[in-house]
């Protein structure tokens, strides 16, 4: 946040909300913290409140920002008219960092009212302003809406665009794909000699077997395991991927089965195989970053997220009580591992409440999230480093 209260002049937020008059900037920075806290928390009426109260600021891009949340928490309360209202007062604005995403969302709100044709118009004007990221989406969806609306020409020419802006397909169905046939592959009697190979070998890893740490993630010890652990990874690989990144995503899971396998290496010695370390880890991934950097998600995203703090308390609980089977250190290490990356590395692929105003900042906010997600990158990979030495690997 570019301007923050200093803590002995810390307003009564409640009280600001409820008075009338202009709000000095600080207090209206502080209430867009608090509505994002509150929508957080799954508080949208009181969250409306407060963005309601900063809507008319004289800054148009707060303003913007404050019109966006009450969109997005009107939204959650099922007032689909209302939210509409709401973003589309965003549109009537200048220029903003929230204008894109209002045009999306106004896009598809009149996508769920059945107006097809203001569908078309919002979403070409958000295909103005889209990152090179967002287009191949947005021109799938103009292809559909294009057709349903009968213009079969222009559908044509959408869907080439977003072929080739992008693959349908995501890497973490990729993924999934490929752990399953190496799977399937090692679980059979030819495939036995590869299981070992691939597996997290404790011996072979101090030898300096290094890609056990993450080829472990390809092989699973039954089919139990692996339909677990890839059902997870359908639920949250696509989350994860769609929020942050293909190539971040990536990222996340190679650099979460690694801490997990590390982990698992210091603890015990013996053999161990799985995916649900870096599971764990996209798990720490989504709660550490959708609590840091609060992304707008979608209803099914944040339906999901909430319910992942239990997720992990039931299974760290099977782990521990069924300790002779289950890997605990690789789950605890990977679940960490997480929990940094989403602290350190902000989404890319969606906006988040804050950083609708914090853009005015201009390119130095953008500089400094990269540099703070490069060094949360590095220090994850150098305590691995340190932990596998720690272990006793030997890098000869």
């Amino acid at each position: 946040m570019s301007e923050h209260l200093p803590p002995s002049a810390s307003p009564d937020l409640d009280a600001a909300i409820a008075s009338e008059g202009p709000l000095s900037r600080p207090v209206v920075l502080a209430l867009l913290d608090l509505a994002a806290e509150r929508m957080e928390a799954g508080e949208y009426l009181s969250a409306a409140q407060a963005y309601q109260r900063v809507a008319g600021f004289d800054d148009p891009a707060i303003t913007a920002a404050a019109w966006l949340g009450l969109g997005e928490s009107l939204f959650r309360l099922d007032h689909d008219t209302e939210a509409l209202n709401a973003w589309s007062a965003v549109v009537q604005l200048p220029e903003t960092p929230s204008t894109y995403t209002a045009w999306r969302n106004v896009a598809a709100a009149h996508v769920r009212a059945g107006d097809l044709p203001d569908a078309i118009r919002a979403y070409r004007e958000a295909d103005r302003r889209a990152p090179a990221a967002d287009r191949a989406e947005i021109a799938s969806r103009l292809g559909w809406l294009a057709k349903e609306t009968g213009d079969t020409g222009a559908a044509r020419r959408y869907f080439a665009l977003s072929r080739g802006g992008g693959s349908a397909i995501q890497l973490a169905h990729l993924l999934i794909g490929a752990t399953i046939l190496v799977s399937f592959y090692a679980l059979s009697a030819d495939g036995y000699g590869l299981g070992l190979a691939l597996a997290l070998d404790k011996q072979a890893l101090a030898a300096g077997e290094i890609y056990r740490i993450v080829s472990v993630a390809l092989v699973h010890a039954n089919l139990v395991h692996l339909l677990v652990n890839m059902y997870a990874l359908y639920l949250l690989g696509p989350l994860v991927e769609r929020t942050w990144g293909s190539a971040t995503f990536a990222v996340f899971y190679v650099l979460t089965a690694a801490a997990a396998s590390t982990a698992s290496f210091i603890v015990s010695p013996n053999l161990s195989v799985g995916a649900s370390g870096a599971i764990f880890g996209l798990v720490g991934v989504l709660l550490a970053g959708t609590r840091v950097h609060r992304p707008v998600l979608d209803r099914r995203a944040g339906a999901i997220v909430p319910q992942l703090g239990m997720i992990v308390v039931i299974n760290l609980a099977f782990g521990f009580l069924f300790s002779g089977t289950i890997d605990n250190a690789a789950h605890v290490g990977g679940l960490f591992a997480g929990l940094w990356l989403g602290l350190f590395v902000p989404p890319g692929r969606v906006r988040t409440m804050r950083d609708f105003w914090q853009a005015l900042e201009g390119g130095r906010a953008g500089q400094r999230s990269m540099l703070i997600a490069i060094i949360g990158v590095l220090g994850l990979v150098l305590l691995i480093a340190a932990g596998l030495v720690a272990g006793g690997v030997r890098f000869d």
